[in-house]
């Protein structure tokens, strides 16, 4: 007795016919390719993330160098008040993001040829389990390298807003200094 599934089509046991491994074969083949092709246009656009990421990085450093220089000229730091003390505390916090940001972290790289079985373990495998297993590798390898880039990512994002802060607290102090002051209030 033949158990049909609910879902499934139904067709009498000598109606079913078993289809012909050849085209299997070049349709997994073709699947592959593909597949590989699409995770290498993914990875070149995460190593076009990482050199926009470097840029950003280069641009807040130059910005909170301006801020520094500004506040440096204008002897604004150098008054004691709640304004300087947080100017500093910003600046601080600031850079500590932009290093952590900037430090050296260790990129994937699929597949490693530092390992000495890789000739062995790779090259006995067929080439569609090559094939098969370098798409596995690369996909790791994005993972671990994704994760990386979401770390650079958001530290440049907390430094962006810390910047901003900065500058809004430099301008008050610079209204609270000049033309507070200045009138006399």
């Amino acid at each position: 007795m033949t158990v049909v599934p609910i879902f499934a089509p139904k067709t009498l046991p000598s109606e079913e016919t078993q289809p012909s491994e050849e085209p299997q074969k070049s349709r997994s083949s073709g699947t592959l390719e593909l597949a590989t092709q699409d995770v290498r246009i993914v990875i070149a656009e995460q190593k076009q993330q990482t050199h926009l990421l470097t840029t950003k990085l280069n641009i807040l450093f130059v910005v909170n160098g301006a801020l520094l220089t500004t506040l440096m000229i204008s002897r604004l730091v150098t008054q004691p008040s709640a304004f300087s003390f947080a100017e500093i505390l910003g600046f601080f916090v600031n850079f500590t993001l932009l290093i952590n940001a900037f430090l050296p972290r260790q990129v994937a790289v699929s597949p490693n040829l530092g390992d000495t079985k890789f000739l062995e373990k790779y090259l006995a495998l067929g080439a569609e389990e090559y094939q098969l297993q370098m798409l596995v590798n690369q996909v790791a390898t994005y993972n671990t390298n994704k994760q990386r880039l979401d770390d650079v990512s958001q530290s440049l994002t907390y430094s962006a807003y810390v910047t901003w802060t900065i500058a809004v607290t430099i301008l008050l102090h610079m209204v609270s200094s000049y033309f507070i002051r200045g009138i006399g209030l």
